[in-house]
């Protein structure tokens, strides 16, 4: 399974480079197209507990950074 990534920035907020770098030390990988990164769960499947989990390890990395972001788990 995959979790990808689409971030939305403000120009009041932190740098995207910072933001960037965060979401890396995260552990995902940034990517070209329709979403800016994924998180491979390898080839295991995952609860909803652990996406929502992951995703707000993400929101409280990202809290004050003024970052918008929406994830899909596949």
């Amino acid at each position: 399974m995959k979790t990808y990534l689409s971030l939305w920035f403000n120009s009041d907020g932190a740098k995207p480079t910072q933001v960037v770098q965060q979401v890396e030390k995260f552990g995902f990988r940034p990517l070209k197209g329709n979403y800016d990164f994924e998180y491979d769960w390898g080839s295991r499947s995952v609860s909803n507990e652990e996406i929502l989990a992951l995703n707000d390890r993400l929101q409280a990395r990202l809290k004050n950074g003024k970052v918008v972001f929406k994830s899909e788990t596949v």
